[in-house]
């Protein structure tokens, strides 16, 4: 009886340190008492997140622990209370969270696109594809090597969309699942020499140091890319009501010079676009 009650101890334990590595902080901006818990993907890998959060917590008691988490999963912690907000693109998820009561304050930020890149050889000629669907059909027809994320995040909910629309159901050796998060995954496929939808944000960061990758497609509206906040119910989390303050910041006249100017020093380009911008798209 008693190596039983140590056994599940020891394994209550190991699942308890599981899942505080899975909402560990990848990174933690100023140093404030208060901490406002935020779970995102790539405007946390490309440095958006810090400037936003160091401007709105400057002079504050707070500090920002950022969870990286795609849209998916991020939606979950926020779902389970684990997280006071999140920062995510999947846009009929958040409608449904909203509906069901457990996330407020919706709120467009800004948006970026998706890609479809490849070799320059492009095997499936997908230059050629008169919309994302097509361009999508070709690869499935060509068997040709294609790289899914497959992790639930707001990128493979929208491949999954374009496979919808294009009404195939994607299977065999040509179809990669990486099970990570985009800049890992957009590296892999340049090594390995595949096709990878991307977002525009991570591709303008990273294009330097890829070497067999190019845009073959991209315009199509269906793959514009949304970006909204949302946050816990009014006292569901310590940190809700610096959530709900850093919200209304990003959506502010300050908070979108930062969205719409950043990357331009480093990159030429911004990164993003503003929720002006995002509002033609947004649906």
């Amino acid at each position: 009886m008693k190596r039983i009650v140590g056994l599940l101890l020891l394994l209550s334990t190991f699942s308890l340190s599981a899942i505080a590595l899975a909402q560990q902080c990848e990174e933690t901006y100023a140093t404030g008492g208060r901490e406002l818990r935020l779970a995102t993907g790539s405007p946390g890998e490309l440095g958006l997140l810090r400037v936003l959060a160091e401007a709105y917590l400057d002079g504050t008691d707070g500090r920002m622990c950022w969870v990286k988490a795609g849209s998916g999963q991020s939606l979950k912690y926020l779902k389970e209370k684990k997280v006071d907000m999140i920062m995510v693109h999947a846009p009929a998820a958040e409608k449904k969270a909203v509906e069901d009561g457990w996330a407020i304050e919706r709120t467009l930020i800004g948006s970026n696109e998706f890609f479809l890149v490849g070799p320059a050889s492009d095997p499936a000629k997908v230059k050629q594809a008169s919309g994302i669907a097509d361009a999508y059909t070709r690869i499935a027809t060509a068997q040709a090597l294609f790289f899914s994320r497959g992790d639930n995040s707001g990128t493979h909910k929208k491949e999954l969309d374009v496979w919808k629309k294009a009404g195939i159901q994607p299977s065999g050796s040509w179809y990669v699942v990486t099970k990570d998060f985009m800049m890992a995954t957009l590296r892999r496929a340049d090594k390995e020499g595949g096709y990878f939808m991307t977002d525009s944000s991570t591709w303008v960061a990273a294009r330097k140091e890829l070497n067999n990758l190019t845009v073959l497609f991209s315009g199509d509206p269906f793959i514009v890319n949304t970006y909204h906040t949302l946050a816990q119910p009014a006292g569901v989390t310590t940190g809700q009501d610096l959530a709900v303050g850093f919200i209304r910041f990003v959506g502010s006249e300050k908070g979108q010079d930062i969205i719409r100017g950043y990357g331009m020093a480093e990159h030429g380009e911004a990164l993003y676009n503003d929720a002006a911008y995002a509002a033609k798209y947004d649906h």
